[in-house]
């Protein structure tokens, strides 16, 4: 992989998901049905994000138990789940390919640049801990650990802002399928 891409894409991904953010407010077309199971998606994944914040203590310690026994991306996992569900509960199928799009060119070369952060910093624990867990599709097992989930490191990681924004999300939804 491009690691000047990557290094741009880990610099832009933000900026240009509000853009998307802004193509979603203009294009969306919620319907009752599609916002109920697109929002139960999107609760999934802030859920897993929430999850998995608990667990990581970002640059210092190598995150393995919780939801980092079942795959090494669960915050991106669940970035996904939150996106999908978002693209779905907008009933656009342009959003949705927005999404896809904008997940496989931004966040997928971000994944690959912090895994090689990763086996940097943690060498051959990181290789015996990739070798076990998969990249990104979790394997639903194992998600146990010594440590357990801390609230503390949820704040500290201030995950809280992703369910903000689910909520706020949900909530625009509603009053655009209200006043439509």
């Amino acid at each position: 992989m491009n690691s000047a891409y990557a290094r741009w894409a880990a610099r832009w991904r933000v900026p240009l998901g509000f853009l998307l953010v802004a193509a979603y407010l203009f294009f969306s077309r919620p319907t009752a049905r599609l916002f109920l199971a697109g929002g139960i998606v999107a609760l999934m994944g802030i859920a897993v994000r929430a999850y998995s914040a608990g667990y990581l203590i970002k640059n210092q310690v190598l995150a393995t138990e919780g939801p980092y026994a079942c795959t090494r991306n669960p915050l991106y996992f669940g970035s996904a789940l939150l996106g999908t569900g978002f693209a779905l509960a907008g009933g656009s199928w342009l959003l949705g390919v927005a999404w896809a799009i904008f997940f496989a060119t931004i966040y997928w070369p971000v994944i690959r640049r912090e895994e090689a952060f990763l086996s940097q910093e943690f060498g051959e624990a990181y290789a015996q801990y990739a070798r076990r867990v998969p990249l990104f599709l979790p394997r639903w097992r194992g998600a146990g650990g010594a440590k357990g989930f801390d609230w503390g490191q949820y704040r500290k990681n201030r995950e809280y802002e992703a369910l903000l924004g689910y909520l706020a999300g949900m909530i625009f939804l509603a009053l655009k399928m209200r006043f439509r």
